[in-house]
């Protein structure tokens, strides 16, 4: 029987090995493509990962206990997961909390079970969406998580002390991720440009100081955000060619020879690329006391031009009026 369980499990792995592969080595999106395989080229979030920090330190020692990661879109939770497993020789199997089922979240329990049993291999599971689960879903992970059969690593972008049962949480170590500044998404930027095996150095792209900030400041923070409007900017760009008439400087990039066209990425196309800056809020969520709190504090603090930053975002997001007057 224990025999059966090894290749049932050993199955499931080549299986999910081949389709996570086919996955990333077809026309995936830039943001997936350039996933840093390592802490050093992860970007941000120092206060967690710097040197010396707690799960810096953890995670270089394989010592990490089961985590929770919460933080806006695109701040690199299921990226740091993968890291971890990768310097940890961690079995990764993602579920979504979302998707997934009572049955499914079993059958992942029990695998990770036979592997630790069998091969000695730990498992990390890895929940994206976690505030999503029931509170039926999430007590079902407690008995492996405190047996040690699996690590678990949830991320959420709601503060899971209020969304995430109060058990499981006890049983984790709660990390925020931040957004990303300015400087790290126009370093990001100038990493996939020059990246020739998994992002556009293959491209000869010449991208101009505004472009490229404007990229970064109308992310948001969202790193998968800037990396794939950057790369719907360049593939949609027509090439030019130094050195023809003004009537042929206008051709298909895919046409002209890679070492003679450029792509010039101007303002205009990264403007095109990114459109408009999407406002974070959630009339239900942290976003919607958060900013109703900070407009309270404007206004007693009276602070004019806070107050009217805070009163314009909720009225743009939509924001029931006899909310903000009753905050008023």
């Amino acid at each position: 029987m224990l025999y059966e369980h090894a290749l049932i499990s050993r199955v499931q792995d080549l299986f999910e090995e081949e389709q996570g592969s086919e996955i990333t080595d077809t026309a995936a999106p830039l943001a997936t493509r350039m996933r840093p395989r390592s802490l050093e080229e992860f970007a941000g979030q120092e206060h967690i990962l710097a040197p010396g920090k707690l799960l810096r330190r953890a995670i270089e020692a394989d010592r990490l206990p089961s985590v929770i990661f919460y933080g806006p879109p695109g701040s690199g939770k299921t990226t740091l997961a993968r890291v971890i497993a990768e310097m940890t020789h961690a079995k990764f199997v993602r579920i979504s909390g979302v998707e997934s089922n009572v049955a499914e979240m079993r059958r992942v329990l029990a695998a990770a079970t036979n592997r630790l049993r069998t091969s000695g291999q730990k498992t990390i599971l890895f929940v994206d969406e976690i505030h999503h689960f029931n509170k039926a879903q999430q007590d079902i992970l407690l008995p492996d998580v405190e047996a040690g059969n699996l690590r678990l690593i949830g991320a959420t972008t709601y503060n899971p002390f209020f969304y995430v049962n109060s058990a499981l949480v006890s049983r984790s170590q709660v990390f925020r991720l931040e957004p990303l500044s300015v400087e790290q998404l126009e370093q990001l930027i100038d990493r996939a440009l020059a990246d020739k095996e998994r992002g556009l150095g293959n491209y000869n792209v010449k991208l101009d100081r505004d472009a490229r900030r404007h990229l970064a400041k109308l992310s948001d923070g969202d790193a998968r955000k800037c990396l794939n409007a950057l790369e719907i900017g360049v593939l949609t760009t027509p090439a030019s060619v130094a050195g023809v008439s003004d009537r042929r400087k206008k051709i298909d990039a895919e046409t002209a020879p890679l070492q003679q066209s450029a792509i010039h990425f101007t303002l205009a196309a990264a403007e095109e690329s990114i459109q408009q800056k999407a406002v974070v809020y959630d009339r239900a969520g942290d976003a919607h006391y958060d900013t109703i709190s900070a407009f309270i504090k404007s206004m007693r603090a009276s602070d004019e031009k806070g107050a009217m930053y805070w009163l314009a975002k909720m009225l743009h997001a939509g924001e029931d009026f006899r909310f903000i007057a009753q905050a008023g």
